[in-house]
């Protein structure tokens, strides 16, 4: 069973989530970008991240950069979702790394066909 590591600071979506990733997926849920990264600095290595962009403490964007400026955690592939249609900040953070970036709201089904390749 692969692991995803779902950031967002709404419960309500990492609820969703778990609903169509969390049968054929561990789901591990974060509400922000430091819990995230203190996890992952005790040796938790996830399949896949999925992200936020605006969120408290750290935003989404500052999470991508630390990922993958880190040796350890750089191979991960992470997905990041917002609701800005901003298509400076998309490929922005395309250019940074990011796998993909889907707009908010999401249709779950299609996050699930989406992430399929990473996984």
């Amino acid at each position: 069973m692969k692991t995803i590591l779902f950031v967002d600071d709404k419960p309500a979506i990492g609820k969703v989530l778990s609903v169509y990733l969390g049968k054929e997926n561990n789901l591990v849920y974060m509400e922000d970008p430091i819990s995230a990264i203190e996890w992952l600095n005790k040796g938790h290595e996830p399949s896949l991240i999925i992200s936020d962009i605006r969120m408290p403490k750290m935003t989404g964007s500052d999470f991508l950069h630390y990922l993958k400026d880190n040796a350890f955690f750089k191979h991960i592939p992470v997905v990041m979702l917002s609701s800005e249609e901003s298509t400076t900040e998309r490929i922005n953070l395309l250019n940074a790394g990011a796998e993909d970036y889907i707009l908010k709201p999401f249709n779950p089904m299609e996050l699930k066909a989406r992430i399929k390749k990473f996984l």
